[in-house]
């Protein structure tokens, strides 16, 4: 399957189950940036294609979708990039700096997995090390409506879900500093994941829920 006709099925097939509210998209910049957006269920990555018209998505998936029946050809037709989420994949990361570089759109969520609890996971530092990389803006992204067990329960009931997907405005993060790498990719991993967690619903702030950081934006 071909990354147009999978675009078509989706704009064909969700509209079907859900109300779809996009909200802040005009806000993205022209050209390219890394989307940085928290995790709820499988309909996260499906909205990346429903929402954005290009071929060059770059999107690292978790390696134990690699041989799914139907995830693992999904993946492999729209060029996913497999990642060992529980090692240091050094090859998936020179592979997405490579399409970065290249001018392709990064779509990572830094909790590296679904959250099982509906709420912000503490995030890790693979978006910050590659945005350091390359000098993109970060367009931060909430999605509330997309819980594998919402979608579920209203599919089972004939109801339609509402979804919505929220952008942020696009920003930098500062140069990591070299002399404490590991203190100042937190710092950054920090300010992407509260930059979601200002436009979330309280319920779905999570870990982020009482950080100072947080607090500054929301005030």
């Amino acid at each position: 399957m071909k990354q147009k006709t999978f675009r078509s099925l989706l704009r064909f097939i969700l509209p079907k189950i859900a109300r779809i509210d996009l909200i802040g998209l005009e806000k993205l910049p022209q050209g390219q940036f890394i989307i940085a957006s928290n995790h709820l269920g499988r309909l996260d990555s499906a909205l990346l294609y429903y929402v954005f018209e290009r071929e060059d998505i770059i999107l690292p998936t978790a390696e134990k979708y690699k041989d799914h029946p139907l995830y693992g050809r999904l993946g492999k037709a729209m060029g996913a990039i497999w990642l060992n989420r529980f090692e240091a994949d050094i090859q998936a990361m020179k592979e997405v700096l490579r399409r970065l570089k290249a001018g392709g759109l990064l779509a990572i969520a830094p909790e590296g997995t679904r959250s099982k609890t509906e709420a912000l996971q503490e995030g890790k530092p693979g978006v910050a090390f590659l945005a350091s990389k390359v000098d993109i803006p970060i367009i931060p992204i909430a999605l509330t409506g997309t819980e594998d067990r919402l979608i579920k329960y209203n599919l089972k009931h004939l109801r339609r879900s509402h979804i919505i997907v929220r952008a942020g405005e696009p920003f930098k993060l500062p140069p990591i500093n070299g002399k404490d790498r590991e203190a100042s990719l937190r710092l950054a991993t920090d300010e992407i994941m509260c930059q979601i967690a200002a436009m979330l619903p309280e319920k779905y702030r999570g870990f982020y829920a009482e950080h100072p950081r947080l607090k500054e934006l929301l005030n």
